[in-house]
């Protein structure tokens, strides 16, 4: 019983297949392949937006700090939440990758950034002044570290004020299947009719073997994201290693399909976890994050079976907090045996 994380899930046979079809015979490189160009098209109908520009990227790192590293000079100022992916789990690439741009914590409750604070940095008068970084992008988590989800009208109350002082708003879309999920409206308003520039939209958290994509809802900021891509040792060879996988991940809506999975599972995990003595959630579970404290013997018991899951940090003295993450493999039998387990041990 595995809840470490969706990266230690496995991947849909779905796109297994589909790797091993593209890589039947030869096909052109560098992206010019027709699986490259198809994934491009799909994400053109999704988001509804006929003149998006897409590039595959292997990892969520380079689709983050790649796509960032176009929305700054390297003088320039990146705000986003202190628990951010860029922030706090990407040892510094944004800041290689743009040349140096600086990255400026703007905190909100449930890890989501509040867009008050932001706008109260943003209105600060330091545009202009040399002395001072030049406030450049804004970087939201969708969902958040914390397994939040912002809706479309937070997206846009933050992206006001970025657009009102000419910054460019960028989103970590590492699970935005599982928010798009949960929140159930269309890509697009969760997404540029929403305000957002960029998206670094995620696949491999969600049934990719590893791939993800770069979407430029504003075409003008890739004029540059190919060179950056091939000095930064991104460009793949074989991009249809990757194409092929983000193919069939937008396939008959099995991102979808996926997300909405591993979001159910999660909603099960809670129902069966919160009415146990002791136990309390940190933050709403509004994707397939749940953050819990466990009652100690609970957690011997779990151990004891086996069980994965990652410990947390807790603001209270005394707490031993957890997270689990549910995928889209992830079994309701695994789920109803953790909650066998965890209910037999809070009993007296």
């Amino acid at each position: 019983m595995n809840f470490r994380s969706d990266n230690e899930s496995g991947a849909h046979p779905t796109i297994i297949k589909a790797v091993s079809t593209a890589f039947a015979g030869g096909a052109y490189a560098y992206g010019a392949d027709e699986w490259t160009q198809r994934v491009e098209r799909r994400l053109r109908e999704l988001f509804e937006k006929p003149d998006l520009v897409s590039y595959p990227v292997a990892t969520g790192t380079a689709a983050n700090v790649l796509s960032l590293a176009c929305c700054t000079p390297s003088w320039g100022a990146i705000y986003c939440h202190p628990q951010a992916h860029v922030m706090g789990d990407e040892a510094n690439a944004t800041e290689f990758y743009s040349g140096g741009a600086q990255l400026r914590a703007i905190d909100g409750p449930d890890g989501k950034l509040d867009s008050r604070r932001l706008a109260d940095a943003l209105a600060q008068p330091v545009y202009g002044v040399v002395r001072h970084p030049q406030p450049s992008a804004v970087s939201i988590s969708q969902a958040s570290e914390c397994g939040t989800v912002y809706d479309p009208v937070e997206i846009a109350a933050i992206a006001t004020s970025t657009h009102r002082h000419g910054l460019k708003l960028h989103m970590d879309g590492a699970r935005f299947a599982n928010a798009l999920a949960f929140v159930g409206c269309s890509a697009a308003e969760l997404s540029w009719q929403a305000g957002v520039d960029v998206l670094s939209f995620g696949a491999t958290k969600n049934g990719a073997l590893g791939a993800e994509a770069v979407v430029f809802f504003d075409p003008g900021l890739a004029r540059e994201f190919l060179f950056r891509r091939t000095r930064g040792g991104h460009q793949m060879s074989k991009m249809r290693l990757l194409s092929a996988q983000l193919d069939a991940y937008l396939t008959d809506g099995l991102w979808l399909a996926n997300a909405h999975h591993a979001n159910a599972m999660a909603r099960r995990l809670v129902a069966g976890l919160t009415p146990l003595k002791g136990t309390q959630l940190l933050y709403p579970v509004n994707a397939n994050e749940i953050f819990v404290v466990l009652p100690s013997r609970v957690h011997d018991a779990l151990q004891k079976a086996g069980v994965q899951y990652h410990p947390w940090p807790s603001d209270r003295p005394g707490e031993r907090a957890f997270r689990l993450v549910t995928a889209f493999d992830t079994s309701s039998s695994d789920v109803d045996r953790f909650l066998s387990l965890a209910k037999a041990a809070s009993s007296p």
